[in-house]
C-alpha cells in the first residue's frame, strides 16, 4: 500500500514524489471548492506573494476563452522577447501544466519545493487544492523575476484565489451560464462575479459584445477604466485575415489565429494598455504561433480528429460554427462525455445539427454523467451509441473512419484527457 493511500493526511516526507503531495493536498481540505479569500490571503501575506514587485500582472476571467486568451497574450509577449509566466487550470494530462514559465511547464521539484514552503507558512490555516496551486504559482513566478505574469481565474473572479493579487490589467472574455451553484443563474449575476477582478484606476477589458449591465456597475463602483469591445476596441474578419482597431493600435491583415478571433482581439486590447510600444512583427508572430491543448486541437488530419474542451452552451455554439465551416465531405462523429452539473441539454441542442453520429461516453468520477443521461438530452432521431469506457468507444469507431470523416472529441477536460491517453 502506498504511503499516500495509507495516510493521506500525513505530511509527505523529504523524498516524496509530486503524486504523493497531490494526494495529500486533496485530502487535507474537506471541499474541492471553498469560495472566499480570507484564508488564502493570510497565507499569501506570510509568503510575501500578494505583490509580485515590478512584474506586470494580467488577470483573465470569463466563462469561455480564458485559456486561449492567456495563450495569445503569452505568445505575443514571448515573440517580443519578454519573460512570461502563466497560471492556468485545470490541467489536461499533467499537473505541471498549471504553471508555465517561458513556455516550459514547472518541473516536479519546483512544485514540491513550493508546497514545502506553503506548508511551513500556513500553520493551521486550511487551503483547498486550487489555493495551494495558486500560491505555488505565485511563489515560482516571484522567484523567476518575470516581465509579465498572466493569471487565469479558476471560477468566477471576485472570490477566486487568483484575485488576491492586484492586476495591472483585468480581462473578462465572455459571460455565460456555468457553475450556477456558485456564480448565480443569470448573466447579470455571473457578470458581477467575473467583474470582481477589476481594480481602481486600472484598465478593465471586456471582450463580450453583449456585456451585462452588472459589469458596467461593478466597473463604476470600483473606479476601473472600462474598455469594452465595440467601444474602446473593435475588430473584423476579412477574406485574408482580420483587422484590429484599439486606443493605441490599428492593424490590418493580421493572421487569422488558430484560437477564437474574439479572444485574439481581447488579448490585443489588454496588451496595448501595458505595452503600446510592442512591435507589429511580434504581434503577428505571436498570433500565428499560438496553439492550446484541447482548444480546437487537431491531432490527426485524415481523418480529421479535433479535441475541444467545450462544456457549456456558449462554447458549444462556437464549436458548431467551426464544424460547419469545415464543410466535411465525410461523416462528422461526436465523441462526448460530460459532467452532470453542466447544461447537458444546452450543449447537445447546440451541436446536434452539426454532428451525424454520436458516441456517448460515461465519465467515471463523482461528478461524471453516464452515457444514458447524455442520450436523453439529444433531440429525437439522433444516431447515437453509448459506451462505458473511452477505450471501447475508440475501438468501435477507429475501423469505421474514412479519410474524409471528422471526429470531434468534446464535453469536458476529462473527456479530452481520456481520449489523449489512448492516442
Amino acid at each position: 500500500m502506498s504511503k499516500s493511500s495509507a495516510h493521506p493526511h500525513q505530511l509527505p516526507g523529504a523524498s516524496a514524489p509530486l503524486s504523493v503531495w497531490l494526494d495529500y493536498l486533496l485530502a487535507i481540505h474537506p471541499t474541492e471548492i471553498d469560495m472566499g479569500l480570507e484564508r488564502v490571503t493570510q497565507v499569501a501575506a506570510r509568503l510575501g506573494v500578494l505583490s509580485l514587485g515590478s512584474t506586470k500582472v494580467i488577470t483573465v476571467a470569463g466563462t469561455n476563452g480564458k485559456g486561449s486568451t492567456c495563450r495569445m497574450l503569452e505568445q505575443i509577449m514571448r515573440a517580443a522577447g519578454y519573460r512570461v509566466g502563466v497560471y492556468s487550470s485545470p490541467h489536461i494530462i499533467n499537473y505541471n501544466e498549471r504553471v508555465r514559465i517561458d513556455d516550459v511547464d514547472a518541473p516536479d521539484s519546483d512544485f514540491i519545493s513550493a508546497f514545502e514552503t506553503i506548508e511551513a507558512a500556513r500553520g493551521d490555516t486550511s487551503l483547498t487544492f486550487f489555493e495551494y496551486a495558486t500560491l505555488a504559482g505565485l511563489l515560482l513566478f516571484k522567484q523567476a523575476k518575470l516581465d509579465l505574469v498572466i493569471l487565469e481565474v479558476g471560477l468566477g473572479g471576485r472570490l477566486d484565489a487568483t484575485n488576491i493579487v492586484d492586476a495591472d490589467v483585468s480581462v473578462v472574455t465572455a459571460i455565460d451560464l456555468d457553475h450556477q451553484a456558485y456564480l448565480g443563474d443569470t448573466r447579470e449575476l455571473v457578470g458581477r462575479e467575473k467583474a470582481g477582478i477589476f481594480r481602481k484606476n486600472r484598465p478593465a477589458i471586456v471582450g463580450d459584445a453583449e456585456m451585462p449591465a452588472s459589469v458596467v456597475e461593478v466597473a463604476n463602483e470600483k473606479g476601473a477604466l472600462l474598455k469594452a469591445v465595440g467601444q474602446a476596441f473593435s475588430y473584423k474578419q476579412t477574406s485574408t485575415g482580420w483587422d484590429f482597431c484599439g486606443e493605441h493600435w490599428q492593424f490590418e491583415g493580421l493572421p487569422r489565429p488558430k484560437l477564437p478571433l474574439p479572444n485574439a482581439a481581447t488579448s490585443l486590447a489588454a496588451l496595448e494598455q501595458l505595452w503600446p510600444e510592442l512591435s507589429e512583427a511580434a504581434i503577428r508572430s505571436g498570433l500565428a504561433s499560438a496553439r492550446l491543448s484541447g482548444r480546437m486541437e487537431h491531432i490527426s488530419e485524415a481523418p480529421l480528429i479535433i479535441l475541444d474542451v467545450a462544456h457549456n452552451p456558449h462554447a458549444a455554439r462556437y464549436l458548431a460554427q467551426r464544424l460547419d465551416e469545415l464543410q466535411a465531405k465525410g461523416r462528422v462523429y461526436g465523441v462526448c462525455g460530460m459532467l452532470k452539473d453542466k447544461d447537458i441539454e444546452g450543449v447537445m441542442q447546440a451541436l446536434a445539427p452539426s454532428i451525424d453520429s454520436w458516441l456517448l461516453v460515461t465519465l467515471h468520477n463523482e461528478r461524471g454523467a453516464d452515457a444514458g443521461r447524455l442520450q436523453k438530452a439529444l433531440p429525437d432521431g439522433c444516431d447515437a451509441r453509448e459506451f462505458e469506457q473511452m477505450q471501447d468507444c475508440w475501438q468501435y469507431l477507429k475501423p469505421k473512419l474514412d479519410a474524409e470523416d471528422v471526429v470531434i472529441v468534446f464535453g469536458s477536460f476529462y473527456t479530452v484527457s481520456g481520449f489523449k491517453a489512448l492516442i
